[in-house]
């Protein structure tokens, strides 16, 4: 079943790698997955905190308590399944871009990106379609870029949700 399932997950990723080979789409796709690189939910927790007295703190408490949930199972599913990137394991893949680590599985990136998706639209609910919309960009970026597979895109999508409900639940 893993072996069918790993054939799956490269026959996707070459169907959805292939978009690389467009200028446009490569120039997105760097732009999303630059998008998830981090910097920015920091900063924007920062400024909904100190703009929105009534619930700006509790965002940044959720973002911090969800993300506190989500790196060390993220880095124990990283360094116990030690997926090989698809530059590294398909003939003739490069990656677009550098990886921030070793291993393909999950998508820290997708991890991010749900994770702060799930949580804003709790803060503002009318952003819910573009915010998933903007998390499954970044997720679409990482396969392009070469540097994921689907089925790692998903896991960190899911990691990432299922983080931002446990703190969600926890502090609701």
């Amino acid at each position: 079943m893993w072996q069918r399932l790993d054939e799956w997950d490269r026959h996707c990723f070459l169907i959805l790698n292939r978009a690389a080979d467009r200028p446009l789409c490569q120039q997105a796709a760097r732009q999303l997955s630059r998008s998830g690189d981090g910097a920015g939910y920091a900063l924007f927790a920062t400024v909904a905190a100190v703009a929105d007295p009534r619930q700006g703190p509790l965002l940044f408490e959720l973002l911090l308590m969800a993300y506190a949930i989500e790196l060390p199972l993220y880095w124990l599913l990283k360094t116990r399944l030690r997926r090989a990137r698809p530059c590294q394991a398909v003939a003739g893949c490069r990656a677009l871009v550098d990886p921030h680590d070793t291993f393909s599985l999950p998508s820290g990136h997708s991890a991010a990106a749900f994770l702060f998706a799930t949580l804003l639209c709790w803060y503002i609910p009318g952003l819910g379609w573009g915010c998933f919309l903007w998390s499954s960009g970044v997720a679409w970026a990482r396969v392009v870029l070469g540097v994921h597979y689907p089925g790692d895109v998903v896991a960190g999508a899911s990691l990432g949700t299922l983080a931002a409900l446990v703190s969600l639940n926890m502090l609701l």
